[in-house]
């Protein structure tokens, strides 16, 4: 973290998919892995397949670059709050697997949609909107990490070995890159959570922010993996 931003933040504070699911994979993977690894982008999501109507809710999708020398880039799902996103809690959120698919997290766990429970019939799910979503009260950030889960991904394949401290470092390296890219979230209270394996590296991360001396305020574990 670097300590412009860190002194910002200070100072303003004080599995596999199912088939189903595959066919979400064409709207949700919505920017081509071809640019530079540096680099952080986003798109803003206001239509899914399977949902009636626009979403009722803000939904922003994007890669960022957390090493240069294999190129690898962790992909995220990021809801607003729909209560007060200038003010909510900020929650990252990790699952576990590892290398499990994020969208667990979107459409099955804490997320604004779910699917509707039916037989498969060979076309698209049907998603609906989670009326007991965490996102009624928390800006929710949702991420593919260690890389290979989800869509996040390396082009050197050498960026695929990665263990539980060098992937809790590339969370830490997205995080700066991606508050440099939301300024505006720098002052809402800071939460990391997750389910699963991701008990093992959320402590690192936890561990990693306080020694950046970044505030924190608190952990989330769900039946985790944290001995």
């Amino acid at each position: 973290m670097s300590s412009k931003l860190l002194r910002l933040r200070t100072a303003r504070q004080r599995h596999f998919l199912p088939p189903p699911l595959l066919q979400l994979v064409p709207v949700l993977l919505l920017l081509p892995p071809s640019r530079p690894a540096s680099a952080a982008a986003a798109t803003a999501v206001t239509h899914l397949p399977g949902f009636d109507g626009p979403l009722p809710f803000n939904l922003e999708t994007g890669y960022v670059g957390v090493e240069e020398e294999t190129g690898a880039e962790l992909f995220y799902y990021f809801v607003e709050s729909e209560r007060s996103p200038g003010t909510d809690p900020l929650l990252l959120w990790l699952t576990g697997g590892p290398r499990c698919s994020i969208i667990m997290g979107l459409a099955f766990e804490i997320g604004p949609l779910k699917f509707v429970l039916a037989p498969y019939s060979g076309g698209l799910p049907e998603l609906v909107y989670n009326p007991y979503s965490w996102t009624k009260m928390a800006n929710i950030l949702l991420l593919d990490s260690p890389v290979g889960s989800g869509f996040s991904f390396a082009r050197d394949p050498k960026g695929y070995y990665v263990g539980d401290y060098s992937s809790s470092s590339q969370v830490q390296t997205f995080l700066n890159k991606w508050f440099t890219d939301h300024p505006q979230y720098l002052s809402n209270p800071f939460y990391i959570g997750g389910d699963s394996y991701a008990g093992k590296v959320i402590p690192l991360i936890a561990q990693g922010i306080s020694e950046d001396i970044w505030l924190l305020s608190g952990l989330l574990l769900d039946e985790q993996q944290h001995d």
